[in-house]
């Protein structure tokens, strides 16, 4: 808080004369040394005010010229207060998400994820997004072990109460976000997803659960309509685990790197690679799978679709895909 002092007249004292109270006559040369040296002077006194509180470090970083898009927060962890979402709510508390990420890694359940042994550089990122059931362990060098917030959809919620112990014991840090429609995830005993929910947190009290509200789940829908000129409903489609994956981390995260995502493109190209729509189990192959969901006349994804938003959301956001690569006009 800042404290403005009250105004005092100076008077030089009586035995200071008028011939030594002259200021010095610097030339343009020496005052413009004297300003830079300031300047520089307060820049280096900022950062270290930076590295004590933990203050908002893009601005220091224009005192040097450098771009504040190329930042990547050191650490988020005492950041105050946490950002609130008011579109997820917690099973056992009732209270909103509370979430402020630094730079995100958005891991893929694509079989893309297979041999990239990225695991190390995903675990050092800020904040690590999984999605639905997809497993760490076993595929920890391709993919790490860390998971912070896992969004799953209402669909996926009994596969991870087939082993409850490994989602909601020992994974109890982990933040889980579940989507799904009002039938499924009313409060008045008749919603058969979140009566499943509100089970678990009973047996685990440490498990952070959260649902989403109706009116986020309508938000959605309307940006889906909003980007692709089509209404979810009435074109047959059901959006994906990824649609609100992404929503959620473009409000929570400063940046975001997704893994093992591919583009709307990638399965037109020649010599693309073939791999299982998921990384953690052989079967379907990806791109068919893509290309069924799109062409379906009811109940299939956009998975396509969606991604030619999610680039066109990478030109406004800070978003990068990698493993394999995009390329964001």
């Amino acid at each position: 808080m800042c404290r403005v002092k009250p105004h005092i007249k100076y008077a030089p004292p009586p035995f200071l004369t008028p011939a030594r109270r002259s200021r010095p006559n610097f030339s343009p040369f020496e005052r413009k040394s004297v300003l830079a040296v300031s300047l520089t002077a307060l820049c280096l006194v900022l950062l270290a005010m930076r590295l004590i509180t933990d203050m908002n470090f893009p601005s220091l970083l224009s005192c040097f010229g450098q771009p504040e898009t190329k930042w990547i927060p050191l650490s988020y962890s005492s950041r105050q207060p946490l950002r609130t979402h008011y579109g997820y709510i917690n099973v056992r508390t009732q209270e909103p998400l509370q979430l402020d990420c630094g730079h995100c890694a958005i891991v893929s359940n694509s079989g893309q994820m297979a041999g990239q042994k990225v695991g190390e550089e995903i675990d050092h990122s800020s904040c690590i997004w999984r999605m639905n059931n997809a497993p760490t362990k076993g595929f920890e060098e391709d993919v790490g072990h860390v998971t912070m917030v896992r969004v799953v959809s209402h669909t996926s919620v009994p596969l991870l109460l087939k082993n409850p112990d490994y989602f909601f014991k020992e994974a109890s840090a982990t933040v889980y976000v579940v989507w799904g429609p009002f039938r499924n995830m009313r409060k008045d005993g008749n919603g058969i997803v979140y009566n499943m929910l509100k089970k678990t947190v009973d047996k685990y009290p440490s498990a952070q659960i959260y649902v989403t509200t109706e009116q986020r789940m309508s938000y959605c829908d309307a940006v889906f309509k909003e980007e692709t000129g089509k209404d979810r409903v009435q074109s047959g489609s059901y959006l994906s685990t990824g649609w609100f994956t992404f929503i959620l981390a473009m409000d929570a995260c400063y940046s975001i790197h997704v893994y093992g995502m591919i583009n709307d493109t990638y399965c037109k190209t020649e010599g693309y690679r073939k791999v299982p729509y998921h990384y953690y189990e052989q079967g379907k192959d990806e791109c068919n799978e893509y290309l069924v969901h799109e062409h379906a006349p009811h109940g299939g994804h956009r998975f396509i679709t969606e991604k030619k938003v999610f680039a066109k959301w990478a030109e406004k956001h800070r978003i990068v895909f990698t493993h394999p690569n995009w390329t964001v006009s």
